[in-house]
């Protein structure tokens, strides 16, 4: 349990699920590969958090999950992934940032944060909020100024000459433009300061999510279905123009553009074929093969081997006929499914 203690009573707790001890005891790992391996190890189950979340929707305002603090944990693995996806296919989904604001007090700590917070927002593509937290210690008014005036961060940093200052000078350039389009907020999760303009951060969140995100999401879902859709065709064909390879090697003939086979040749100890009112007799090959009279001509089955041939055209023919089916009606698949499939998908463009 790699956190023993929290301050509120969740109404899904991972540490129920999840044995973080036994994780790394079992797979001889360390402390963020055992939370890495413990997150997916959970995120297999996550479907039955989705199916909670559902029923319980209609009776909720806010849903919140408390993820791990290894942004490495979450914002860069398959499993934090497939989870925010899957949130963000069914509910208007935002992130919440949350920075030890006294920390911050110290302009390469600040950049700091501020790179971890672009890095999400452009990860996820969700709308996205930084909680200065702990204003009752340290108020963020001093944030709010470096983030809206240039010259007052450069001249915090500029009372150092060290490598780091000057590169924290250089970031402050880049992420300028970042700064105009984020929303942020001073909390307090000890008095509760600042929460009500939380929830209005959140609103407007969730309506930025239905305005931006939402049709971007759709729009890319629609991209690799059609991607995938244009895969499936393409195997088909491949496995179509496979199976008329093997249908025309060396043992078939081409009769007035009609592919035929070749009668099998004879094998040692049995007899030629004989030609009588037009068809092809075979002459008896075992003592299985029993003869059928037919309209005045004996009819005798094919030999073992040609059968098998046969068989195995037919198989083809039928895995073809499957395929064909499967590009014209794709089976639908739950928002769940479909959120890792597209995930996977995804990772293979």
């Amino acid at each position: 349990r790699a956190v023993s203690y929290v301050p509120y009573q969740p109404n899904i707790d991972i540490r129920e699920t999840v044995n973080y001890k036994e994780v790394m005891k079992q797979y001889g790992l360390g402390p963020n590969g055992g939370i890495l391996t413990s997150l997916n190890l959970f995120a297999t189950r996550f479907d039955q958090v989705m199916n909670f979340l559902e029923t319980r929707a209609p009776n909720l305002d806010y849903v919140f999950l408390d993820t791990p603090g290894q942004i490495e944990v979450f914002n860069w693995s398959a499993s934090g992934q497939v989870i925010v996806e899957s949130l963000a296919s069914r509910f208007p989904t935002c992130v919440a940032y949350v920075v030890d604001t006294p920390r911050c007090t110290a302009p390469a700590t600040f950049m700091s944060n501020m790179l971890y917070a672009c890095s999400i927002m452009y990860k996820t593509k969700l709308p996205l909020t930084v909680l200065f937290n702990k204003a009752d210690v340290t108020p963020h008014a001093f944030a709010e100024r470096w983030m809206t005036d240039w010259e007052s961060f450069q001249d915090t940093t500029r009372k150092g000459d060290s490598y780091m200052s000057t590169l924290t000078q250089s970031m402050s350039m880049v992420l300028d433009e970042f700064y105009s389009q984020l929303a942020r907020v001073g909390v307090s999760a000890m008095t509760g300061e600042g929460l009500p303009a939380f929830f209005q951060s959140l609103d407007a969140a969730a309506q930025d999510y239905l305005q931006h995100y939402r049709p971007y999401m759709e729009a890319q879902i629609a991209k690799r279905r059609e991607r995938e859709q244009a895969r499936i065709t393409e195997d088909a064909a491949r496995i179509r123009r496979d199976m008329a390879g093997v249908l025309l090697d060396d043992d078939t003939a081409n009769v007035e553009g009609h592919p035929e086979r070749k009668r099998p040749a004879a094998r040692e100890g049995e007899e030629e074929v004989e030609e009588s009112a037009g068809l092809d007799i075979e002459k008896p090959v075992g003592q299985d093969d029993i003869p059928v009279e037919f309209a005045g001509t004996t009819l005798r089955p094919l030999p073992q081997e040609q059968r098998a041939e046969e068989a195995e055209v037919n198989m083809a023919a039928s895995a073809i006929h499957a395929i064909d089916m499967a590009a014209q009606h794709p089976a639908p698949m739950d928002p769940a499914e479909q959120a890792a499939f597209d995930t996977f998908l995804q990772s293979q463009t």
